[in-house]
């Protein structure tokens, strides 16, 4: 099948690379000439488990091609997935606008029947409006479907090519027949319901696996004043088949690209529809109280931030990825960059800008280690698995301080003790 993909992001890149794997022919877009200029010379612009091999087999195989040209992508597809970016906007809804340019623009070059698949997370009832734009501006008939994505950062070929689950939203038998055929080769239940419903399937699920993150958030809050360990009661609730072990490691609470944009819409659209959605608005202010509480305890052990030097492990915003946007870690830096620390940081991958953290100087380092050199407190932000077999000797012989919070629990706490560290987990 004649395949194409607009946006090379996270969704689309690995969308591409992973239809061409399954055998269509794919033509992967994006505006920027220099990011498409980098895929054609090899070049990944995101880091990925196992992406880079997969786009240079397929490239090697006539399978994968990159392009900036809507003349070259559009006419012939019969399948086109969008998968732009749909950021917050101030108010907290969707900024739609590349959503729009891509519907204008394939209207502009749509030649024949084709089904338009908005792989983008948006509000309900985008795919009528993209529909309509297409239809009334080419004159060519067409169907958009709802296919929202179900991919994690860092595990992301992966969940394409071993899905849980294919969601499909469609009006029409046809189009249900085009997308059915894209996926035949995945063995995963596929669920085919109307569009809008399969709009609202993502922004369900994603809020609740944030809700339920929250949650275990605010039961190691009430851990901590109690005396239990918040892992041994996770462990007992998540046995219960009816809750699931998943997502109830306490911490520093969601961020990246999906969860923090995606409940500020679900708030938004439930704003705008007249209810209050009170779960869901209590799960985004506890996910900004488990950061500042974390903040909070560190100041308190130390006797105040001012001038203290801090060694901080971790700028993505969960491991095995170079995302940072709404990295819990980076707000930590703030936060005690505000206070009067010092920040030294080291990730295996990411990096932030003096931008990113309000303008203020920030040190990075290559090596956890060196990192750690002189540090009062280390502060553990991401759970990069590297971080679970770091010699805890060295790293308190580099310190200066014996203060090691552990913000992911990734550490045994008897045994940091008895290194010397004073050890802060959460919810232990």
């Amino acid at each position: 099948m004649k395949t194409t993909v607009l946006g090379t992001g996270y969704v689309g890149l690995v969308s591409g690379a992973c239809l061409a794997e399954l055998g269509h022919q794919v033509i992967c877009l994006d505006v920027l000439p220099e990011k498409i200029e980098g895929l054609k010379q090899g070049v990944i612009p995101i880091y990925e488990s196992g992406l880079d091999e997969l786009v240079k087999r397929n490239v090697n195989a006539g399978r994968l091609v990159f392009t900036t040209s809507y003349a070259e992508a559009i006419p012939g597809a019969e399948l086109i997935s969008v998968a732009v970016g749909t950021p917050s906007a101030d108010d907290g809804s969707v900024d739609m606008r590349y959503m729009w340019s891509a519907a204008h623009e394939i209207a502009k070059h749509l030649t024949g029947y084709a089904v338009i698949a908005d792989k983008s997370t948006v509000p309900v009832g985008t795919a009528e409006k993209v529909e309509q734009i297409i239809r009334e501006e080419s004159g060519v008939f067409c169907d958009v479907v709802s296919n929202p994505e179900f991919l994690r950062e860092g595990h992301a070929v992966f969940d394409f090519l071993q899905p849980s689950r294919i969601v499909i939203g469609s009006a029409e038998p046809r189009a249900t027949e085009v997308m059915l055929r894209a996926y035949e080769h995945l063995d995963c239940p596929k669920y085919v319901m109307d569009r809008r419903s399969a709009e609202l399937t993502k922004y369900a699920a994603n809020a609740f696996l944030a809700t339920k993150i929250s949650f275990i958030n605010e039961m190691a809050a009430l851990s901590e004043e109690l005396g239990a360990d918040v892992t041994q009661v996770a462990a007992g609730i998540g046995s219960d088949p009816r809750i699931g072990k998943d997502f109830l490691r306490a911490g520093l609470g969601w961020g990246g690209s999906c969860f923090p944009k995606d409940v500020r819409a679900i708030r938004y659209m439930g704003e705008q529809a007249g209810l209050p959605l009170p779960i869901i608005n209590a799960a985004f202010e506890m996910n900004a109280l488990a950061r500042r509480r974390v903040v909070d305890r560190l100041e308190k052990v130390m006797g105040g931030l001012e001038g203290k030097r801090i060694s901080l492990l971790g700028l993505a915003f969960k491991g095995n990825t170079d995302d940072t946007r709404e990295s819990a870690a980076v707000d930590l830096i703030r936060l005690f960059l505000e206070k009067g620390a010092q920040v030294r940081a080291h990730d295996p991958v990411a990096s932030v800008s003096s931008q990113d953290i309000g303008g203020y100087a920030l040190e990075h380092v290559d090596c956890p280690y060196e990192a750690s050199r002189g540090a009062h407190a280390v502060v553990v932000a991401t759970e990069w698995e590297q971080f679970r077999t770091l010699d805890l000797n060295k790293l308190k012989d580099m310190a200066e301080g014996d203060i090691l919070l552990d913000a992911r629990n990734l550490f045994d706490p008897l045994r940091a003790t008895e290194i010397g560290w004073k050890h802060v987990s959460i919810g232990r």
